[in-house]
């Protein structure tokens, strides 16, 4: 086990019983901004939880006040004065149907449908898959973030796993970390795709629109890889698979190429073809997940079915071409 890694798994473990965390900053980490270091050592929380922390005074570097900004380089201790634990209890459990397709002691792997916000943020403070989870499965109230370790846009559908331990959560985290998590989508772009590719390209915030991400040169890299399974007049399904997991990744790898998904809001055309029929939402779907289980080992996969508005979508599209 690496430095890097001891940490995390001296953090996750003593997380329940401190809530004033001191962390050093590992070798590994010399170089980077603090909030990039804090988001490498703590990636089961957000970065924009991370962010308001500092923001809060919650973070200080050897005693002072922390600067997002300031770039660390090994050795500095980071007082953390939050308990993620008592943020996440706070929030209320809500019965809100979930479909499980899994379920044991350590995980469980929900079927989102698209509309659900996946955690509580501003202007969702209710109604999330979070408050969801708490009212399912109350003991995660003792975990960080109850337990979520990657999220979902909220007008995306599909499979999610959450961690029902802290062992768990950081096992799972790990294996996002080293990518050998499987995450495969169901996306419908628009325009003819010619073949099957990749984009291969970092992703950060919009330089002029802040609420949007985009392929930038200082970005997180990135890596989308898209097979070609089913042409129409005016669309293409594709299946996308993942290697890393940035902010909007699939609507921002495949409008970088010409071809932004169908009902996409934010990154799709303003106008669409009139030959395709109206969507409502982002045409995404978290199709298949597949990972090994952070306690027996086993190998595990899954697949949700497509919902009901895409199914639709598809099937117009299909008696439209025959």
């Amino acid at each position: 086990m690496d430095s890097l890694q001891r940490k995390r798994a001296n953090y996750s473990a003593k997380a329940s019983a401190d809530p004033a965390q001191v962390i050093e900053i590992p070798a590994d980490c010399a170089g980077l901004r603090l909030d990039q270091a804090l988001a490498r050592l703590l990636p089961e929380h957000s970065r924009s939880r991370l962010a308001a922390w500092v923001k809060q005074g919650k973070v200080s570097v050897d005693d002072t006040p922390a600067d997002p900004k300031r770039k660390v380089w090994g050795g500095e201790r980071i007082a953390l004065e939050a308990n993620p634990k008592e943020e996440d209890a706070a929030q209320e459990a809500e019965d809100i149907p979930l479909t499980i397709l899994h379920e044991d002691a350590h995980i469980l792997v929900v079927d989102k449908p698209a509309g659900l916000v996946v955690h509580p943020g501003s202007g969702n403070r209710q109604g999330t898959l979070l408050n969801a989870l708490l009212h399912h499965a109350p003991q995660l109230a003792g975990i960080p973030r109850a337990g979520i370790v990657h999220r979902l846009d909220k007008d995306t559908s599909g499979l999610l796993v959450v961690a029902k331990t802290l062992e768990a959560q950081t096992d799972l985290v790990r294996q996002l970390q080293a990518r050998t998590v499987k995450r495969h989508y169901l996306a419908l772009a628009h325009g003819s795709v010619a073949r099957d590719g990749v984009v291969d390209a970092p992703i950060g915030r919009h330089p002029l629109q802040r609420t949007k991400m985009a392929v930038v040169g200082g970005g997180r890299a990135a890596r989308t890889h898209y097979r070609v399974l089913e042409r129409f007049a005016r669309a293409t399904l594709l299946e996308c698979a993942l290697e890393t997991g940035r902010t909007h990744q699939i609507r921002v790898h495949l409008a970088s190429i010409g071809h932004p998904l169908v009902g996409d809001p934010v990154y799709g055309p303003r106008r669409a073809p009139q030959a395709l029929p109206a969507f409502a939402r982002q045409a995404l779907h978290a199709w298949r997940l597949a990972l090994v289980h952070p306690a027996t080992r086993a190998e595990m996969g899954w697949e949700a079915p497509l919902p009901g508005d895409l199914a639709h979508l598809l099937a117009q599209l299909r008696s439209t071409a025959g």
